[in-house]
């Protein structure tokens, strides 16, 4: 089902009309709250069409409580109000799909974008990387059985808990729906849904990234997996490939809140360059790209 959001009712219309000619079962709303008495009825809402501007808040407010209940619904900000005047930074990486009315084909392509959006679920809860398809297939010349590096990587866990004086490390590769974890200490970690992972936002980031405590950043505040394994505090730094593409992450984790000094920060890098080398030699091994299996 497609829900239309528009204070406009000739536009609401218009609009609820269109995706009803292609075949969609359509709900509309005027209102932020109209909306949502719907978004919390019994129907799933596939998609959501709503304007920016609404009498009772925003469209970007909507969707935003729409993924906090509804994670895999696609959104699709369909409005009057140009780009550059919608306050998209204080909603942080929220993803939706922005597109202008102005236009004599506007509902056609709104057409084609909610077909795309339906069908191949290509919006998600968490924001992708600009170079995404070309960092997962990076990542494909790497997670070819991971785990046969075995202890080595196992090993840098278990120093970084020692460096830090911390509960656990893990390493994990990140593909296209979920984070694999092959090297682990102090936790047990396997296959996490990418969106319940703090390091799908970490690989954004060229630096390592520090949540001193892990409950003050509303992203994580509720994650079942956080709290599950006792973790309120985060640290990361990328695994990045030699073409520079970001296909995981080295994280270390505690129980309690605490600081991250400069200095660690540049050990925790340097532990996850280590990994990425050991990663990259295996796959050089494995390709016939040489590498030197001395030492």
């Amino acid at each position: 089902m497609i829900l239309c959001v528009d204070p406009d009712d000739r536009e609401r219309e218009r609009t609820a009309e269109a995706l009803a000619a292609a075949g969609f079962d359509t709900r509309t709303a005027g209102s932020v709250a109209d909306a949502r008495d719907v978004l919390d009825g019994d129907l799933t809402v596939e998609c959501l069409v709503t304007e920016q501007v609404l009498p009772d808040g925003s469209g970007l407010e909507l969707v935003q409580a729409t993924r906090e209940t509804a994670p895999d619904t696609a959104c699709v900000l369909y409005t009057d109000r140009p780009i550059e005047q919608i306050d998209t930074a204080a909603f942080g990486e929220l993803v939706a799909e922005y597109l202008p009315k102005a236009g004599p084909e506007t509902l056609d392509e709104l057409v084609s974008l909610v077909e795309h959006s339906v069908a191949f679920h290509n919006q998600t809860a968490y924001p992708l990387p600009e170079n995404e398809d070309a960092r997962v297939a990076a990542l494909g010349r790497y997670a070819i059985d991971p785990e046969a590096l075995g202890d080595s990587v196992d090993r840098l866990t278990e120093v970084a808990t020692e460096l830090f004086d911390i509960d656990a490390a893990a390493v994990g590769l990140i593909d296209a729906h979920e984070e694999r974890f092959f090297a682990c200490h102090g936790v047990s970690f396997g296959q996490i849904p990418r969106e319940e992972t703090v390091c799908t936002y970490a690989i954004l980031d060229e630096d390592v990234t520090v949540l001193e405590d892990v409950r003050d950043d509303p992203r994580f505040a509720e994650n079942d997996h956080l709290a599950a394994a006792d973790i309120r505090f985060y640290a990361s730094a990328p695994l990045v490939t030699p073409d520079g593409e970001a296909i995981g992450a080295f994280c270390v984790f505690d129980d309690a809140p605490r600081a991250f000094s400069d200095r660690d920060r540049e050990l925790l890098s340097m532990l996850a360059d280590e990994a990425m080398e050991q990663l990259d030699l295996r796959r050089r091994l494995r390709d016939g790209d040489g590498g030197d299996t001395d030492g």
